[in-house]
C-alpha cells in the first residue's frame, strides 16, 4: 500500500487520486519529497535513534506526512516504554530474592526488544504502518492530530 503525499492516508496501489482528500498526485511511497528522503526510508530512519524521530517531527515536509509522523511518534513512545521497563527492572533487581530472577529475565527481554526493533525497521522500510499494541494506538492518534 502507498500513502497520499498530501494527507498521508493509505491509498490502493495503482490509483492516482486520494479517496480522503481527493487530490491527484503520485503516492508518497513512490518518490522522494522535493529531493529529500522517500517516506519509507524516513520512516525507517525514525527508528534508528530517538533523534531522527524528533527531527522528522520538527522539519518540513516530513512533519506534514502522516506516515513519517506515525513512525516518529511510535519510536518516541517505544523508547519511553523501554526506559520505563529498564527502570522497573532495576528496582526489581534491588529486591533480594527477586533480584536473582532478573538475571535470567534481562537477556530474554533484551532479545525480544532487539527483535521488535528489527521488525519495526523492516515494516517501516516496506511502507507499512505496523502498530505495537498500546504504543501504536498512541502514535496513530498523535500522527493524525495535526
Amino acid at each position: 500500500m502507498a500513502f497520499c503525499s498530501v494527507c498521508g492516508t493509505q491509498i490502493a496501489d495503482g490509483t492516482t487520486t486520494c479517496s480522503n482528500c481527493g487530490r491527484a498526485g503520485a503516492p508518497s511511497g513512490a518518490g522522494a519529497q522535493g529531493g529529500g528522503l522517500t517516506d519509507n526510508v524516513a520512516g525507517m530512519l525514525a527508528y534508528v535513534t530517538i533523534i531522527p524521530a524528533i527531527v522528522f517531527l520538527l522539519v518540513a515536509p516530513y512533519n506534514r506526512n502522516k506516515f513519517i509522523r506515525f513512525h516518529s511518534f511510535q519510536c518516541i513512545f517505544f523508547t519511553l516504554a523501554w526506559v520505563a521497563l529498564g527502570i522497573a527492572m532495576s528496582i526489581i533487581a534491588s529486591i533480594p530474592v527477586l533480584g536473582w530472577l532478573t538475571l535470567l529475565i534481562w537477556p530474554i527481554i533484551g532479545l525480544a526488544g532487539l527483535a521488535l526493533w528489527v521488525i519495526l525497521l523492516i515494516k517501516a522500510n516496506q511502507g507499512q504502518m505496523w502498530k505495537l499494541p498500546f504504543v501504536g494506538d498512541l502514535a496513530e492518534k498523535q500522527a493524525g492530530a495535526m
